[in-house]
């Protein structure tokens, strides 16, 4: 009588779980497809679900990108708060995004001298120039 071949899921690994959040940063990355609003759509809901899962460089990018290219409110604020939690991970990129847009803000001054301290502490270049000018 043959036996029956019982299935052991095999463990998911890191880069397969990581494969949407590295094709949406190589779509938005790329020089030729990373304008379109189409390609921008995609990698967006290729960044959301890990964002939400805890994901920093998804929360990154997607905040920043919610930040800057949507209209409403309700994606700025989401935008934002994705922005937070990437740049207390301690993501560069986010603590220059979130320095910029508090800069643009005048009762946020303080925040953005904060965010851009961070980011300069980090060696980002960008940050010290905007430091300057607060």
């Amino acid at each position: 009588m043959p036996r029956a071949l019982t299935r052991i899921p095999a463990p998911a690994s890191s880069s397969v779980k990581r494969l949407p959040t590295r094709v949406a940063l190589w779509l938005l990355d790329s020089p030729r497809l990373g304008h379109a609003v189409s390609v921008k759509r995609f990698a967006g809901r290729l960044l959301k679900q890990p964002a939400l899962q805890g994901e920093v460089p998804a929360q990154s990018r997607l905040g920043a990108m919610l930040c800057r290219e949507c209209g409403n409110a309700r994606d700025r604020r989401i935008g934002l708060e994705l922005l937070r939690q990437a740049a207390r991970a301690g993501d560069r990129r986010a603590q220059l995004e979130l320095g910029q847009l508090c800069q643009e803000s005048s009762s946020e001054q303080q925040q953005a001298r904060h965010w851009l301290e961070l980011a300069a502490g980090q060696g980002c270049e960008q940050a010290r120039q905007l430091l300057k000018q607060l």
